[in-house]
């Protein structure tokens, strides 16, 4: 079967992001989301009933004037494992359910551009395809779509808050190991670790000049332009999905800087701030992760590094904004 989708841009050109538009047959749903924190579905409707005693209205971008005109009602709450609940409504009332899914809050994010929204109009499913100031390319599911679409810009820079859900967490493996022997790579290798070292953990803004004048502490030594053995299971790495609509669906290896749990409907959810992109010349991507604690795979500490499938998130909000343009 021909798969179709259709590019369109909204409001005044050059100023929206551009729309890729999807039906709701080329869109998989939540289903295997739910299924990372039940086995039994049927306890998501119960979820869905309880969560809007506690639920209230999000902030996103979005001004008091704007909320008037607002065609859905995005119902959540401010506990960091929580549902989205979005209710499409008439003349200020609710009209009918439209969506729902089970969100993450995370203090941790990115300044990025949004430069494209895969969307499912009809779900109010979509995802961000995100530029970063590093140029990192990241696609998360929009937490606040049903709210935030019509306030946004494609040359804004906004600060980003990233979070998932994932579906299993496991150590790194720490027996994958590449050797290089091409001396630039060598002499490259070595320079970034000890100018780094000697900055306390972090990479200078001239690390590239740093770099170019590095020389071994002893010329006469081969230790230091030896061979070098590098530990794959210490690498921050970051891979989106290849399906149209399904880019959230990524894979990351990462190292855990830190750990706590909360609480999901009674389950115990183990939460990891993860960073899963680290450049020389960039901060950090750190996101934070959530689970069940069940679905957590061996010993794992702060600084261990992980393995993970996962749903990436992203959330907007105007009072994040200070330090963006």
């Amino acid at each position: 079967m021909t798969t179709h989708y259709k590019y369109q841009s909204t409001q005044t050109p050059n100023q929206s992001p551009i729309k890729v538009t999807l039906t709701s047959e080329q869109t998989a749903g939540h289903s295997d989301h739910w299924q990372i924190l039940t086995n039994d579905i049927t306890q998501v409707p119960n979820w869905l009933s309880l969560s809007i005693d506690t639920a209230g209205l999000p902030s996103g971008l979005h001004t008091q004037q704007d909320t008037q005109k607002q065609d859905h009602l995005l119902l959540s709450d401010k506990h960091t494992c929580h549902i989205n609940q979005i209710l499409a409504i008439d003349n200020g009332k609710p009209k009918h359910f439209v969506n729902a899914f089970p969100c993450v809050n995370s203090p941790y994010g990115a300044n990025c551009q949004i430069e494209r929204i895969i969307i499912n109009e009809q779900t109010q499913d979509a995802v961000l395809r995100l530029i970063s100031e590093d140029g990192s390319i990241i696609y998360a599911f929009d937490q606040l779509y049903s709210i935030n679409h019509n306030q946004y810009q494609k040359e804004h820079l906004y600060f980003v808050n990233l979070s998932g859900w994932a579906y299993e967490i496991t150590p790194s493996i720490q027996d994958e190991v590449i050797r290089v022997e091409d001396p630039e790579a060598i002499r490259y290798h070595r320079a970034f670790n000890d100018i780094v070292a000697a900055n306390n953990g972090i990479p200078p803004e001239d690390i590239a000049e740093k770099i170019k004048a590095w020389q071994p502490e002893s010329k006469t030594s081969n230790d230091e332009l030896a061979p070098v053995e590098i530990n794959l299971g210490h690498m921050c790495a970051y891979l989106f999905g290849e399906t149209l609509g399904q880019e959230d669906e990524a894979w990351c290896q990462g190292q855990v800087l830190g750990m706590q749990t909360t609480t999901f409907y009674e389950q115990e959810i183990t939460l990891m701030d993860v960073a899963i992109l680290r450049e020389p010349d960039a901060n950090p991507l750190v996101v934070r992760l959530a689970t069940p604690t069940t679905n957590i795979k061996g010993n794992i500490a702060v600084n261990d590094y992980i393995q993970a499938n996962i749903w990436l998130q992203a959330a907007i909000y105007s009072e994040n904004q200070k330090n963006t343009k």
